[in-house]
């Protein structure tokens, strides 16, 4: 067994926090990361890890490799990119985020599609609620939705994004079709939890940005959620248009206000700074432009 897969396990088990954690990331077994593990201290003539029932930690020689290992790993890992980069194919393993608003609508389907067009690229797709660390959990790139972009990260924006909002046809004959958005105010509003500013909701009146504050009896935690009890006619909601428009196309629900939307979110491909882009980062942040461009231009924009 090689040196470099040596000090790939020590340093996985030491940020993992231990040789299980370590395993069930790396999908080996906890016997095969002790062994390279082991096989490390042995072959450097140290002991790196001091191991009881209950904790780990690492010895002062340990330290000292980990500081090291680091720094050849990441050698290692631009040695490969560049080699990469000569294949007339892309190839490799991509860690990809997408935020669970779009990518278990449409989004999912411009990244299966990239899979497709790419036999040789192997993919671990995360689709986490939350803002994943790109640099600290090891993520090629991220699609996130946003106003500006991360300073400590290179992105590029592939898409407008929009957030509407939507009611049934049974609700608006019961209450009225608002014509200004602080009518929201005394209307029954569906609340996302998702959302920062959940009771107060951005618009655009007189050129400028405002909030309206609404209120509601259900508080729910998901676009889809909100596009379900919208149906229901429980209220007046805002989502992302991708949640919701194969409704509003149907007619089960409609859209409301679209003058006074709020037009400065985008949906952005974040990858932290590399002195030279891998050939598989490229062509999936190409191809995800691609894919974004053809969906507006089919209609189906964000």
């Amino acid at each position: 067994m090689d040196t470099i897969t040596r000090l790939g396990a020590f340093v996985a088990v030491v940020e993992a926090g231990g040789f299980s954690a370590a395993a069930r990331a790396e999908g080996k077994s906890k016997a095969l990361m002790s062994k390279y593990v082991a096989e490390l201290e042995e072959e450097l003539g140290a002991r790196l890890l001091s191991r009881t029932t209950r904790t780990l930690s690492l010895t002062e020689a340990g330290e000292s490799a980990l500081e090291e290992a680091l720094v050849i790993l990441e050698r290692v890992g631009a040695l490969r990119e560049r080699v990469e980069a000569t294949h007339s194919a892309p190839r490799g393993r991509l860690r990809v985020a997408l935020p669970p608003v779009i990518g278990e609508f449409d989004l999912s389907r411009g990244v299966m599609g990239f899979l497709a067009e790419y036999p040789d690229i192997e993919m671990e797709l995360s689709l986490a609620d939350r803002f994943v660390d790109l640099v600290e959990e090891r993520y090629d790139v991220a699609i996130r939705i946003a106003s500006l972009a991360d300073s400590s990260l290179i992105a590029r924006k592939l898409a407008a994004f929009s957030v509407v909002l939507v009611a049934s046809p049974a609700l608006i004959a019961r209450y009225g079709r608002p014509e200004h958005p602080g009518e929201l105010a005394s209307l029954p509003c569906i609340i996302d939890t998702n959302i920062a500013s959940r009771h107060q909701w951005p618009f655009r009146i007189d050129g400028k940005r405002q909030f309206v504050g609404v209120s509601g009896r259900l508080t729910v935690d998901s676009p889809a959620a909100v596009a379900a009890a919208a149906r229901a006619g429980l209220g007046f909601g805002r989502a992302p248009w991708a949640s919701v428009r194969a409704d509003v196309e149907a007619g089960r629900l409609v859209r409301l206000l679209d003058e006074y939307e709020i037009d400065d979110l985008g949906v952005y491909a974040l990858y932290p700074h590399r002195e030279r882009m891998p050939a598989k980062l490229r062509a999936f942040i190409d191809h995800m432009a691609a894919w974004f461009d053809a969906e507006r231009r089919a209609g189906r924009g964000y």
